[in-house]
């Protein structure tokens, strides 16, 4: 008997089912695309009404497929770091704001000078940045305070949906855990974070775990989906976390690389009084396991901004021939690929990519290998923050579509964290992760007994260690350099 997962990504929504081995059922996913607003400058939003309309069309098409006559339960994650407000009746009254708006980069500032930022990233697991919700928050009483006032509730896209669909829900743990807003030792929302942007916790969704199933639907829906009206839903994880478990990563040793558009190093942890080393965040699976780790708001992202950018050739299989021939920094180029800004491990809230060392030979593969090479030293640092925790020697369990398209990347990386990438050949890791969170919450099955399908080992190049060692000090100097110059 199969089950039902819906995977809200940052640039698309997935429904698709997975059958008892959490193998995707042949003929059984449906997918639709968008992107987000980013007018006007600073902007990235969705229209939740919109949003919500392509959601339910993915469910409506797969549960076309006969095998969706068996479902089990529904397993949802959604992409971290979203809020959107909806009134009394629960009509939405904001767009949904995303973790990439960075128009509350004032009121970052503002909030630096009203409490201690190191003090609330310890308590909430979340540095005080445009990408979490104190800020946003801040941003939008000040700036649209007609606007604010119609919200009865902030509230997660997931929480929305499920609104929708049940009536009232809880958020998870996993997904409050992005917001800034949780505290990390109680699981509540924050007292002095509520007091201080003048909320309560009745204006932000009642708190559970994941496995806190819903069921029942409520009209239309329960005509619109009869084969899901008395199936089981968990309650909806950060995608993040969905990833984690897919790598089937719960051992302190064990680390999980993804690298979408953006790009994020986790270890979970049980352990609730450990200090967050810097740089780093906080983040919860569930109410027992920390999400410990760092992500860059680059990845491929970059990789596709080069590609066009670069003028270079519509064959992948030509660029990538050409990334594999030179040896690491021939280029003699020092690059900062933060062209989205950045999160981990700086959390600069001014600050933007750089190029150094162009000369009149520079090509522009050269241009290409020095960002790639770039957002692997990115990644070391955040790996080397983590160390404390995950030992000299972790395993890395590595996934996502831009390294499966690049080898030549992934071994830039093996060779810039100077230890093997087990380079997963499953595409879809965080759909198996949220089926394996589903059966666990049905208590059909151990998320701990399940094995990550065989990877591809890809081994550092021992001779180049020692380069990129020497390249990540050329690009701390030069990210100060730039830092210095925007404050």
């Amino acid at each position: 008997m199969p089950v039902l997962v819906i995977d809200i990504g940052s640039s698309s929504v997935r429904a698709l089912l997975l059958d008892r081995h959490l193998i995707p059922i042949p003929g059984a996913v449906a997918r639709r695309e968008y992107s987000f607003s980013t007018s006007p400058v600073g902007a990235a939003t969705l229209d939740p009404a919109a949003l919500q309309d392509t959601v339910e069309a993915c469910i409506d098409e797969v549960l076309q497929h006969p095998g969706a006559d068996h479902i089990l339960g529904v397993g949802m994650a959604t992409f971290a770091g979203n809020l959107l407000g909806v009134d009394a009746n629960g009509v939405p009254r904001t767009p949904v704001f995303t973790y990439a708006d960075t128009r509350s980069a004032p009121d970052v500032e503002i909030l630096a000078h009203q409490v201690d930022p190191e003090v609330t990233w310890q308590r909430t697991g979340c540095r005080l940045h445009t990408a979490y919700h104190p800020a946003r928050l801040h941003w939008l009483r000040r700036s649209r305070p007609d606007l604010f006032d119609q919200v009865a509730l902030w509230l997660d896209l997931a929480s929305f949906l499920y609104q929708q669909w049940f009536g009232a829900t809880p958020a998870s743990y996993s997904l409050a855990s992005w917001t800034g807003l949780l505290n990390r030792s109680t699981l509540q929302w924050d007292p002095d974070w509520l007091q201080l942007l003048g909320l309560s916790a009745a204006d932000l969704p009642r708190l559970a775990d994941y496995d806190a199933l819903q069921a029942g639907l409520r009209e239309p829906y329960a005509t619109r989906w009869p084969v899901l009206r008395d199936k089981p839903f968990s309650l909806a994880i950060g995608d993040g976390a969905a990833t984690h478990a897919g790598a089937t990563c719960f051992q302190p040793d064990c680390l999980s690389l993804s690298v979408g558009t953006t790009a994020a190093l986790r270890v979970a942890i049980s352990e609730t009084t450990h200090r967050i080393p810097s740089g780093l965040w906080n983040y919860r699976i569930d109410q027992r396991l920390h999400l410990l780790g760092g992500a860059t708001a680059e990845g491929g992202n970059v990789f596709a901004w080069a590609k066009q950018t670069l003028n270079l050739p519509p064959d992948a299989t030509t660029i990538e021939g050409e990334l594999s021939t030179p040896e690491p920094f021939q280029h003699n180029l020092t690059a900062l690929p933060l062209l989205g800004g950045e999160r981990s491990p700086g959390w600069a809230t001014r600050v933007s990519g750089a190029l150094h060392g162009l000369t009149l030979e520079t090509t522009a593969v050269d241009i290409l290998q020095a960002l790639l090479e770039s957002i692997a030293l990115r990644l070391s640092t955040v790996l080397q923050q983590l160390s404390p925790l995950s030992g000299p020697t972790p395993r890395v369990v590595a996934s996502g579509g831009a390294l499966a398209a690049s080898p030549a990347w992934a071994q830039m990386i093996a060779s810039a964290f100077n230890c093997p990438l087990h380079v997963t050949g499953d595409p879809e890791i965080t759909a198996r992760g949220i089926g394996m969170l589903l059966l666990g919450a049905l208590g059909i099955a151990d998320v701990r007994a399940w094995a990550m399908p065989p990877a591809r080992v890809v081994s550092p190049q021992s001779a180049y260690v020692e380069r990129f060692r020497d390249a990540r000090e050329h690009q701390q100097r030069l990210y100060e350099f730039v830092v210095g110059e925007n404050d």
